[in-house]
């Protein structure tokens, strides 16, 4: 079945396996989903990323029985597109949760951003 948001898509999936306390959750490969998957493993909501031949497997990390990721935003949808510049880069959770961007010089989380003096299309919020 074809996807309109695959971001969403994924992060829906995320959201479902945590709601379910799985361990892993598989998603359907691509670049850009690699890229997301990366950063958050790289900020600590994931523990490990296995990219496999036609999907990718997320092993999703808990505290003491409960979720790490208590919470996933989508802000920028297909039918409306939200770009920021380096100083409009939002605080999420007031710096308890990351935003991710896609900018010039790829897929960045928002304090990467800030601190490269980049904007770009914000993506979605973790906390």
């Amino acid at each position: 079945m074809a996807v309109n948001d695959p971001i969403a898509d994924m992060l829906s999936r995320i959201r479902n396996a945590h709601q379910a306390l799985h361990d892993a959750v598989p998603v359907p490969k691509s670049k850009l989903k690699e890229s997301v998957s990366g950063i958050l493993k790289e900020q600590g909501y994931i523990n490990e990323v296995q990219v496999g031949e036609n999907d990718i497997t997320l092993t999703l990390k808990y505290k003491n029985g409960k979720p790490l990721i208590s919470g996933l935003k989508r802000i920028s949808k297909p039918g409306r597109r939200v770009y920021v510049s380096a100083g409009e880069i939002p605080r999420v959770q007031n710096g308890l949760g990351i935003c991710v961007l896609s900018t010039s010089r790829g897929l960045l989380d928002g304090e990467t951003a800030r601190s490269e003096k980049v904007g770009g299309e914000l993506l979605f919020e973790v906390w």
